[in-house]
């Protein structure tokens, strides 16, 4: 199991470089930043763009892979964004991680003036922009029209440093973009019930319980081995907190392995926030104790 942390891009650039330098010393296996433009609790804070921060990073760091989580239609359009992971793909030397998710409902889906979406079209929109994503990451030149987007002879050169293109994680939770995982995806991406109904965690079990059993489904009929899509949780959005101690983590640890994830991903600790508030030296104490055994 490989363990990775999600870094707020809220930090003045000093901090954010020297947290990635030493969560990469440490022996991390990947970093994520939320891929927004501007996020719930810190609406009236500092918050960096997603591609530039990192990209900074992938120059200030050697073996971290880096990743989005998650990229959102809300405001990106395939094409640019296509473009966008190419170029982080070359400067990371290949260590980029394409996070995509529906994007919901809130700043992102309002700040460029477009409608409010249901959650049938967002599902539709999604489908559409990994489709063209995916055309655009593997081939020199895609020519599309769907409903949503369009791409006329898009040139995507010298292409991506990885072949055929940078992983895709896609954040899932329903039977529908669960089918999305199945079709596009090289990793999964869940935090439990995507409801938000039940965040204990029994809840939690249970939801991804059922999300596995769709996702079994959805690779069958494609003839896909649901072994062949990595899976990814995200910690920090439910009633736990694993990082509370080493035990909770370690604890957090066994039953993701008992379901078969393959990755972790929790938020790395923040003083000031009224979440994610656990002592930062949970980080080292990881690190020590429980990455050595992973590894």
């Amino acid at each position: 199991m490989r363990i990775g942390v999600l870094l707020l891009p809220t930090d003045p650039w000093p901090e954010t470089v020297a947290r990635a330098q030493r969560l990469e010393a440490l022996g991390y296996d990947h970093l994520w930043t939320y891929d927004h433009l501007s996020w719930r609790r810190y609406r009236d804070r500092p918050w960096h763009a997603t591609i530039p921060w990192l990209t900074g990073l992938a120059a200030a760091t050697s073996s971290l892979r880096l990743g989005t989580m998650v990229a959102s239609p809300n405001f990106r359009h395939p094409v640019t964004l296509a473009k966008d992971v190419m170029t982080l793909d070359h400067i990371s030397q290949g260590r980029l991680t394409l996070g995509v998710g529906a994007g919901g409902v809130g700043f992102d889906s309002t700040v460029l003036g477009g409608e409010v979406l249901s959650p049938r079209a967002r599902l539709d929109r999604l489908a559409e922009f990994i489709e063209l994503l995916d055309l655009l990451l593997r081939q020199p030149t895609t020519s599309f029209r769907g409903t949503y987007y369009t791409a006329e002879e898009a040139r995507m050169l010298p292409g991506c440093v990885q072949r055929p293109r940078p992983p895709l994680a896609l954040a899932a939770g329903d039977p529908g973009t669960m089918a999305l995982v199945a079709r596009f995806a090289d990793a999964w991406i869940t935090y439990g019930d995507s409801s938000h109904r039940d965040s204990s965690a029994a809840g939690t079990e249970a939801a991804i319980t059922r999300q596995l059993d769709a996702l079994a489904q959805h690779c069958a009929r494609l003839g896909r081995d649901p072994g062949s899509v990595d899976r990814m949780y995200l910690s920090g959005n439910t009633d736990e907190r694993p990082l509370a101690s080493l035990a909770a983590f370690t604890d957090l640890v066994g039953r993701c392995e008992a379901l078969g994830f393959t990755d972790i991903v929790f938020h790395h600790p923040r003083h000031d926030d009224p979440v994610w508030n656990d002592p930062e030296d949970i980080i080292e104490a990881i690190a020590s104790e429980v990455l050595p055994l992973l590894h």
